[in-house]
């Protein structure tokens, strides 16, 4: 039974769900979660120079191109040639498309002049030959550019919206998807101020002006039947077209990855204990002017082309080629990865664009070029077109992106040195995943570098302070030496070093001193306990000598007495016969 209910409960989702029409245009099928509504007209609205007509257009060639759906375009102000010649730049070929039978372009004047108000006003006339346009190559989208030439002369509200809903039932009998383009009123999205009520879905365009810099920015003010996106975006109009830039994902969702990728220093690896950064991860290196931001940066990327890997590298202050040259200085040749395709620089003033566009020109960027590793150097230029709060807002979208494509991003930022805290002065810090600081240390009369990590999530680190050494063989991180005055860098350093290495050697002659006159001592011992040893041989050797004289005397004593003893024996008993045979003694 659950299993039925959910099976019918996702079938009535889908029964209630809108058809829709893919658009084709980057990044505008995300936010209105598919696009715009399938057999029902769009109102495109905004006002001169917001991107109306080549929106709508766009809308056409893609559907043509990419989705076999061919279109209809009904211009009011343009002809065909002005429209080609206009869209060529874009890559659009409006003149092949139409001889494909992709696309009809059907221009219609109207003069106001013309134009009388009467009861029986109607369009009836533009339905035959909109009709007629339709089925002659079956078109599945229409578009009509501008509406207001239709209504120019007319002031009755009631002929207007009666003609509007005729009209747009027109488009819903013959099944098409159609946009309609109209001019922003002064207090409606329109000047007759009627179409935004009986269109199913309203998007409005923006060109505003601030600090002299241009954004064009698109809000979905209605979408009938539809979920879709709430906020104001950014969109570009480039080479390639329109690009609408999804602002950021309001759910903390994003995949992690557990892999680790170099710094491409080895001591800066050394001092996190699994050598590395997250991959996906935001790393910011800050520090004051001169402390060698950028080559980090530089040492990043050279590390990421040689994994065969594709970096973006955006300069926001230099141009490539100074920084491909400066690199040489330290053994960097970044050339080479650009020959190969694996390093692609893009390099802009940040007073090109505003902060919203510069957005939208990274985030194609990324699309279009697809790198594991992306550089930012430095952020904090982006603050001379944008607030504090702006710069932010932007960056948290960047990231937020990035992280969603797994792509590793390492940006550089300017730390002042009016300011008494570490802070960054695009509050970039607390955002990121790990944060390098650099700072200035001075003694002696010498200007070092000294590198110490601030933070990096998810591991731990060292939290030591290293010298910071830029030379002609690359980057390196050199032990600090603290004296009694504190930390000892640059040449301070040598000499403490120096100062160690005399001291070793005047402690190890001192050493060896003490070991000769050791050995001396030892010599000197030795040698008396073998006087000591031959007098006590030469007393044991006396003694042994009396001890034998007196074994020996003994020896001869025992062996007399016996022989006196026998030979006294001898006569006794020669005695003692003669006694007892007196023979014998005759």
């Amino acid at each position: 039974m659950p299993k039925e209910k959910a099976a019918l409960k996702s079938k009535k989702t889908n029964l209630l769900a809108i058809a829709k029409t893919p658009t084709g245009i980057s990044g505008l099928d995300e936010i209105t979660l598919g696009g715009f509504p399938k057999g029902r007209p769009t109102l495109i609205c905004g006002g001169a120079g917001c991107g109306k007509t080549l929106f709508s257009l766009e809308f056409i060639v893609r559907g043509a191109e990419e989705f076999n759906e061919p279109g209809v375009f009904i211009a009011f102000e343009e002809k065909a040639e002005e429209l080609a010649a206009n869209v060529a730049s874009l890559g659009f070929d409006l003149t092949q498309l139409q001889k494909d039978k992709k696309l009809r372009i059907d221009y219609i004047h109207i003069d106001k002049s013309e134009i009388e108000e009467t009861g029986e006003y109607d369009l009836e006339g533009l339905f035959i030959r909109l009709g007629h346009a339709i089925d002659s190559i079956g078109a599945k989208r229409v578009v009509l550019d501008t509406i207001e030439n239709l209504f120019s002369g007319l002031t009755n509200e009631g002929i207007i919206r009666a003609e509007l809903r005729r009209l747009f039932q027109f488009l819903k009998d013959k099944g098409v998807t159609a946009i309609i383009t109209g001019e922003r009123g002064e207090k409606t999205l329109t000047r007759q101020g009627l179409e935004e009520y009986v269109s199913d879905c309203v998007i409005l365009l923006d060109h505003r002006v601030n600090n002299q810099i241009s954004t064009r920015r698109l809000r979905i003010v209605k979408y009938r039947g539809s979920l879709h996106g709430t906020n104001e975006y950014p969109f570009l109009i480039d080479d390639e077209g329109i690009s609408v830039l999804p602002v950021t994902s309001l759910n903390l969702d994003k995949p992690v990855s557990r892999e680790i990728i170099s710094s491409g220093i080895p001591a800066l690896d050394k001092l996190f204990p699994k050598r590395g950064f997250y991959k996906g991860s935001s790393i910011l290196v800050s520090g004051t002017a001169g402390t060698g931001k950028t080559s980090i940066a530089a040492s990043f990327a050279n590390a990421t082309c040689k994994r065969k890997e594709k970096c973006l590298f955006f300069a926001f202050e230099e141009s490539p080629q100074q920084i491909m040259r400066n690199m040489e200085s330290i053994g960097m040749d970044l050339q080479q990865h650009v020959d190969n395709g694996f390093l692609k620089f893009y390099a802009s003033r940040p007073t090109l664009y505003g902060l919203e566009m510069h957005l939208v020109a990274i985030h194609k960027a990324i699309q279009k070029f697809k790198p594991k590793v992306v550089v930012l150097d430095p952020i904090t230029n982006l603050i001379t077109v944008g607030s504090f709060s702006e710069v932010k807002s932007m960056l948290v979208r960047l990231i937020d992106y990035l992280q969603q494509e797994q792509i590793t991003v390492m940006f550089t930022a300017l730390t002042l040195n009016n300011i008494v805290s570490e802070q960054t002065d695009d509050g970039v810090s607390s955002l990121v995943d790990s944060w390098l600081f650099i700072k200035d240390i001075e003694i002696n009369g010498e200007r070092n570098r000294g590198l110490y990590i601030m933070k990096a999530r998810g591991m731990h680190h060292s939290n030591q302070v290293r010298e910071f050494v830029i030379t002609s063989d690359g980057l390196n991180l050199e032990d600090v030496y603290l004296g009694p005055e504190g930390i000892l860098t640059g040449s301070a350093r040598e000499a403490q070093i120096l100062l160690e290495r005399t001291g070793e050697v005047l402690h190890h002659n001192a050493l060896d001193r003490k070991d000769r006159e050791l050995l001396r001592k030892r010599k000197i011992l030795e040698s008396k306990i073998e006087s000591l040893k031959s007098e006590f041989e030469s007393m044991e050797e006396e003694l042994n000598k009396i001890y034998d004289d007196e074994n020996i005397k003994r020896e001869v004593m025992s062996t007399t007495r016996k022989a006196i003893t026998d030979k006294r024996g001898g006569q006794d008993k020669e005695e003692k016969q003669q006694k007892t045979n007196p023979k014998l003694k005759k």
